[in-house]
């Protein structure tokens, strides 16, 4: 499945959505706030990010405008917030509000992260 990045300041959202990215397959990676998730985005290798919006320090715009100015900037970026209208950054490529079913993250990031094609029988 996919490398995922996990950026929340609410450590009780980062662990619901390891568990249950972790239970459909995912590898994922979390990060406690915007800082580290740069950090670890800029030396890991990830298929995709979500970040909260509101965080300290630096916040989910300031990761994804991070994310589209570095030469990994076609990684997708999915948003997750309790405020989306006020929401001003359309770098985004999905912005879910919280609170959101677990299995419509799963679902966003199935139809954001392409699946590599099965190796050939026999190739």
């Amino acid at each position: 499945m996919s490398t995922v990045l996990v950026i929340d300041d609410e450590k009780g959202i980062l662990q619901i959505i390891y568990q249950a990215l972790t239970k459909f397959g995912h590898q994922v990676e979390t990060a406690a706030d915007g800082q580290e998730g740069i950090r670890k985005f800029d030396h890991g290798s990830f298929d995709i990010v979500i970040t909260d919006i509101r965080m300290p320090g630096i916040d989910g715009n300031g990761v994804v405008n991070h994310i589209r100015k570095s030469e990994k900037q076609s990684v997708p970026v999915i948003a997750i917030s309790g405020t989306p209208w006020q929401m001003e950054n359309n770098a985004f490529d999905m912005v879910l509000a919280k609170p959101f079913a677990l299995n419509k993250l799963v679902e966003s990031i199935g139809s954001l992260v392409p699946v590599p094609p099965r190796a050939a029988v026999g190739a």
